[in-house]
């Protein structure tokens, strides 16, 4: 159960927290589709954790998927207390521009609120979009809570296009994270599961500008590489 806040006067501002996963056919290889199914769905009980640890953020969850096209995954907005995973499976092409429009849709004021808290948009890919991705990420760009948001890119495997990464991220300061096996992927979906989530959730994050690096939200620092050989 979620902590009261003193006084219990301040009510709870939404957060939501939004996977886009690519799941072309190049995901099916090597176990990745596999393994970013068990790392999402072990990382919700902590998702739940740091959710009831930060009273003032009402977490909720849902999911893209892209490949041949886009559609919702996971189209409500859940309450991660209630929050479960569905497994993707893979096949087709790439179109994470496609995602980003559908995203976009979602992030205009209504069905959005002012009051919310910074989005947290996690886009995980293997590969380079095949449809119009410009067109997707100046949708989003376009609109005050997708800049807001805290964007995060996660590269799995060697042959995902950092710089198409990068420009969803935004950000210099913040580069795609780097998953070259199950173990790396795990920890980078836990890292932005839990420190990511916490730091959104956080009275800090509740400000109207940027800071000066243009990070609306303070970014907690990376979990340390895995050691394991490279398999992807």
């Amino acid at each position: 159960m979620k902590n009261k806040r003193p006084g219990g006067k301040l009510a709870t501002r939404p957060l939501h927290f939004i996977w886009l996963a690519d799941c072309s056919g190049s995901m099916s290889v090597d176990g990745k589709i596999q393994a970013l199914n068990t790392a999402i769905r072990e990382a919700i009980p902590h998702m739940q954790r740091v959710a009831d640890d930060n009273p003032n953020a009402d977490v909720l969850v849902r999911a893209i998927k892209f490949s041949n096209g886009a559609q919702w995954h996971i189209s409500r907005a859940m309450p991660i207390a209630d929050f479960k995973w569905l497994d993707l499976t893979c096949d087709g092409l790439t179109d994470m521009g496609n995602a980003l429009s559908m995203l976009a849709e979602q992030l205009k004021i209504p069905p959005m609120t002012d009051r919310a808290l910074p989005p947290v948009l996690v886009l995980i890919s293997d590969g380079e979009p095949t449809d119009d991705f410009g067109a997707g990420l100046s949708a989003l760009m376009n609109l005050p809570w997708g800049k807001k948001a805290v964007r995060i890119a996660i590269a799995v495997g060697e042959d995902a296009n950092q710089d198409i990464l990068q420009q969803f991220i935004g950000i210099s300061d913040i580069q795609p994270l780097q998953a070259n096996n199950a173990d790396q992927l795990v920890r980078y979906i836990k890292w932005v599961s839990t420190a990511v989530l916490k730091s959104a959730s956080s009275p800090a994050s509740q400000v109207n500008n940027a800071n000066p690096s243009g990070v609306n939200v303070p970014i907690p620092a990376l979990p340390e590489p895995s050691s394991a050989a490279d398999v992807w």
